[in-house]
C-alpha cells in the first residue's frame, strides 16, 4: 500500500474520531463558551426593514416592524413585491462583526428567516429568499460566517420555524387589525382571520402546516447546518401550532451539529433546549431556577428597524443591564435592527461603541463569572470566580456611597485584597467594608475586584419559575 494512501486513511480515521467525539459532548461541555460569554448581539434584519413601521402612510399601532406583514394584514403578493428593491448594497459583514466585538461581543445571532418567511440565504426549499426574490441577489450569510471566523464570534442562526406568513403553509398567529392601522373593513379581516387560523390572505393557505415543515422548514435547517462552518447557536422562535411531530423532525436535523445550543421554543414543554429566554425583561433573583438562561433584548423598542421609535435605551441603562444580567448567571443578548440599505443605525453604532469602552476596561467583572453567591446589594452588582485556593468577587458599583465605605453584606470570608479595575488603586478594607475614594472611577458603573479565602457558601435559591418566550 502506498504511503500516501495510508496517510489519508489515518487523517480520515482521526476526523472520524474527532466527529464521534464531538458528538458525544455533554451538555456542560457544549454550554462552556456560551456560559463564559455573557454578551452577544442579536440582529433582526430583513424585508420588513423597508417598511419600517409604515404601511401606506399609516404608522403600524402595536408592535415591532418586524410585524408589519402580520399586524397591518399585508397581501402576500404585495409584501413579495415590495422585496424586489431590496438591496442592500451597504451591507459590510465585516464591519458588524467587528462592531460586536469591539463592544465585548463574544456570539452573533442573526435572522435568518423571521415570521414573514423571507430567508436571508440562498435556498433551495424556497425562492422567497434573499438570492432569488430580491435585486441583492445573493447570500447574505456567508459573508457573515467568515466574518464571525475571522474575528474569532461565534455564529447563530434565529430561525422561525412554525410561523411563516409567505410560505404556503406556514403558521400565523393570529393579530386583530386594529395593531396594524384603523382599516376600515377591520370587523371584516378579523372575523375572516379568526377562522383561518390567524391568516389573512388565501395564498398562505395553499398548503398544510405538515407540507410546510416537510418542504420548507426541515429542507431549510439542513441548510442553514450545512453551509455555514460551524454554528453555535440555532435559535427557534414561537411555536405557533408546532406538534411533537413536527418538532421532533427539526430536532432530528440537530445531529448535523453536535455541539449546537439551542433554545426552548421549539415545542414547550417536551422540547426545552439548552437555555431559557425571558424576552425584554430581566429575571429577579427570585425568578431564577437553576436553568441557564439568556435575555433578549432591543436598544429602543422594536426588534426591526423603525424609523418611528426614537426611545432608545441610554449607555448607562444598557450596561448596568449588563451588570444585572451577569450578577444572576445570564447572558445579554442585545439587538440592532439594520436599515434596508445593510448600515446600523447611528443610535445603535454609538452605543455599542460605548459599551465596548467599559468592557474594554471591565470586561474581567462579566465574562467567565458566576452569579453572586451573596445577598443582593443597594448599591450595584456582584459576579464571582472560584479559583483553586480562593474566589474572587466583582462588585460592579451603581451608587457610588457618598460616605466613603462600601459594605459587602452577608460576606463571611476573609478579605485578601481589594482593588480598583480602572486604575488599579488598592483600596484598604475593615470586616466587610471597603474604603473607597470620594470620587467614583466610572459614572456608570465601576468595578473593585475583591480577592477572598475559601469558596463562598453561596445563598439558597427558592427555586423560582422564570418567564420564558415572547412577551408579543
Amino acid at each position: 500500500m502506498k504511503r500516501t494512501t495510508i496517510t489519508i486513511m489515518i487523517l480520515l480515521l482521526t476526523c472520524s474520531q474527532m466527529l464521534f467525539a464531538q458528538g458525544k459532548l455533554s451538555k456542560d461541555e457544549r454550554m462552556k463558551w456560551w456560559r463564559e460569554a455573557r454578551f452577544g448581539m442579536f440582529i433582526h434584519w430583513g424585508v420588513y426593514a423597508q417598511w419600517a413601521g409604515v404601511y401606506h402612510g399609516h404608522e403600524q399601532t402595536r408592535g415591532g416592524a418586524e410585524w408589519i406583514m402580520n399586524r397591518s394584514k399585508i397581501p402576500v403578493a404585495e409584501y413579495q413585491a415590495k422585496a424586489k428593491e431590496f438591496n442592500p448594497t451597504s451591507y459590510n459583514p465585516d464591519l458588524w462583526v467587528k462592531m460586536a466585538k469591539d463592544a465585548g461581543m463574544k456570539y452573533i445571532v442573526i435572522t435568518a428567516k423571521h415570521h414573514d418567511g423571507f430567508a436571508l440565504f440562498k435556498s433551495d426549499a424556497s425562492k422567497w429568499n434573499i438570492a432569488d426574490a430580491t435585486a441583492y441577489g445573493r447570500d447574505l450569510l456567508k459573508p457573515l460566517a467568515a466574518a464571525c471566523k475571522k474575528y474569532g464570534i461565534k455564529l447563530g442562526f434565529y430561525y422561525s420555524h412554525a410561523q411563516d406568513w409567505n410560505n404556503p403553509g406556514g403558521a400565523a398567529a393570529r393579530k386583530l387589525m386594529r395593531e396594524g392601522w384603523a382599516n376600515p373593513d377591520s370587523t371584516q379581516i378579523d372575523a375572516y382571520t379568526q377562522a383561518h387560523n390567524g391568516h389573512w390572505d388565501p395564498a398562505q393557505e395553499t398548503a398544510t402546516f405538515d407540507q410546510y415543515i416537510d418542504k420548507v422548514s426541515v429542507p431549510q435547517v439542513k441548510e442553514l447546518l450545512s453551509n455555514y462552518g460551524d454554528i453555535a447557536v440555532l435559535w427557534w422562535d414561537t411555536p405557533t401550532n408546532m406538534t411533537d411531530q413536527a418538532a421532533q423532525k427539526l430536532q432530528d436535523v440537530l445531529k448535523l451539529q453536535p455541539g449546537i445550543i439551542t433554545n426552548d421554543r421549539l415545542k414547550r414543554p417536551n422540547f426545552p433546549g439548552d437555555t431559557k429566554t425571558p424576552e425584554q425583561k430581566i429575571p429577579s433573583r427570585k425568578d431564577l431556577d437553576g436553568k441557564d438562561w439568556e435575555t433578549c433584548m432591543t436598544m429602543n423598542g422594536t426588534w426591526g428597524y423603525r424609523t418611528k421609535d426614537t426611545n432608545w435605551k441610554s449607555t448607562e441603562t444598557l450596561i448596568r443591564n449588563l451588570a444585572d444580567i451577569a450578577s444572576k448567571g445570564g447572558n445579554y443578548l442585545l439587538n440592532v435592527g439594520p436599515k434596508p440599505d445593510g448600515t446600523f443605525p447611528q443610535e445603535s453604532i454609538d452605543r455599542l461603541g460605548e459599551i465596548g469602552k467599559w468592557m474594554k476596561t471591565n470586561g474581567e467583572a462579566i465574562y467567565a463569572t458566576k452569579a453572586n453567591p451573596l445577598e443582593e446589594v443597594s448599591w450595584g452588582r456582584i459576579t464571582s470566580k472560584e479559583g483553586p485556593t480562593g474566589t474572587v468577587l466583582y462588585l460592579t458599583v451603581f451608587n457610588w456611597p457618598k460616605d466613603g465605605k462600601l459594605e459587602i453584606s452577608g460576606l463571611e470570608n476573609k478579605i485578601q485584597s481589594a482593588t480598583v479595575i480602572a486604575n488599579k488603586q488598592k483600596l484598604k478594607f475593615e470586616g466587610n467594608t471597603i474604603v473607597v475614594p470620594s470620587q467614583a472611577p466610572d459614572a456608570i458603573a465601576s468595578v473593585i475586584k475583591i480577592e477572598v479565602t475559601g469558596k463562598i457558601k453561596a445563598k439558597a435559591l427558592e427555586g423560582g419559575n422564570m418567564k420564558s418566550g415572547a412577551l408579543d
